[in-house]
């Protein structure tokens, strides 16, 4: 079965806000690495069109920065589903587009054979977590307290118990926290 993993930049003080991250190099060759052992990605229309209006310009004028050249390529390969109700259509390539989140379709989505799939949008990754269907969360927290923005967890109403499996360390100051859903 592939692992379904909710992997996710925030801040300090729990907000989402992909201009507060600290992208170096070391932080894009983490997410190469998990892109790498991943062949589907997740998203909302929100990051999905964030994504979709950068990287792939990059893939065609590469900067010069190869673990960002590098990422861009990756996440252009990669099999995206987008979940939305008002976008029309997509355009990235290996992109579909979906409608609704439908806890069968994840869950057949796992049993297929390959590699990891990954969710990266905060309303996706609460969403698949109120469905109970994530095997691992990634958070990579970064040194920065924003005060504002948006808050990954904020419509999560009910308790959910995580058990740390590993941490992970960067020069400058971020810290990757792992965590699966405990035992009941």
């Amino acid at each position: 079965m592939r692992k379904l993993i909710a992997a996710i930049n925030m801040t300090l003080d729990g907000f989402c806000d992909h201009t507060a991250a600290i992208a170096d190099d070391e932080l894009h060759e983490h997410y190469n690495e998990l892109l790498r052992n991943a062949d589907t990605m997740l998203w909302g229309r929100t990051v999905y069109q964030l994504m979709e209006s950068y990287w792939p310009s990059l893939v065609k004028n590469p900067s010069g920065d190869k673990p960002m050249d590098n990422f861009a390529v990756l996440i252009d390969k990669i099999s995206k589903i987008v979940f939305s109700h008002s976008l029309g259509h997509v355009d990235w390539k290996n992109t579909t587009l979906k409608r609704e989140i439908i806890k069968e379709e994840i869950s057949a989505l796992k049993q297929q054979a390959g590699k990891n799939i990954l969710a990266g949008s905060p309303s996706l990754i609460v969403a698949l977590t109120q469905l109970g269907v994530i095997d691992e969360y990634q958070l990579c927290i970064h040194p920065i307290i924003l005060g504002k923005g948006l808050q990954l967890f904020k419509n999560i109403n009910d308790r959910i118990d995580l058990k740390l499996i590993k941490t992970k360390v960067f020069g400058a100051g971020q810290i990757v926290l792992y965590y699966e859903p405990a035992k009941k």
